[in-house]
């Protein structure tokens, strides 16, 4: 049973270590502190302006209220306005990953097109050319 749970454990390391789970790990949360961004981004500024735009509508009070509130119960409703602005947010966020995509490949295809070194002459070769140079200094 020891040697088992060993087993695992030492699984367990190697699937840790490898180096696509770090890589997951880092763009999970490169991608959190990218969506506060972006939720800072339509909150604060896109969702302003069309409310400004629009003539000072907040997408977020938007209801249908199905059963208004009591003195024991609260309102239900369906806040079609925060789901106006998810997919906003959503479009942003969608956007901006393939705009970082679409750069992210431009660069790597830079980086092939780059053209490659010529081919080190072979040993021989260098030798000869070698003696040719030393040739034509005696003379």
């Amino acid at each position: 049973m020891a040697e088992k749970k060993k087993g695992i454990i030492g699984e367990f390391k190697e699937f840790v270590s490898r180096g696509n789970v770090v890589d997951m790990a880092v763009g999970i949360i490169m991608g959190s502190a990218f969506t506060s961004i972006v939720n800072s981004l339509v909150n604060q500024v896109i969702m302003p302006a069309i409310g400004f735009i629009t003539g000072g509508i907040n997408f977020t009070e938007f209801k249908i209220v199905l059963a208004e509130a009591t003195e024991t119960t609260e309102e239900v409703a369906i806040q079609y306005g925060s789901f106006i602005q998810n997919i906003i947010n959503f479009l942003i966020v969608a956007f901006c990953v393939f705009m970082l995509v679409k750069g992210i490949n431009k660069l790597r295809k830079k980086k092939e097109e780059k053209p490659a070194e010529p081919p080190k002459p072979a040993e021989d070769v260098v030798l000869l050319t070698e003696i040719r140079d030393l040739l034509k200094n005696e003379k």
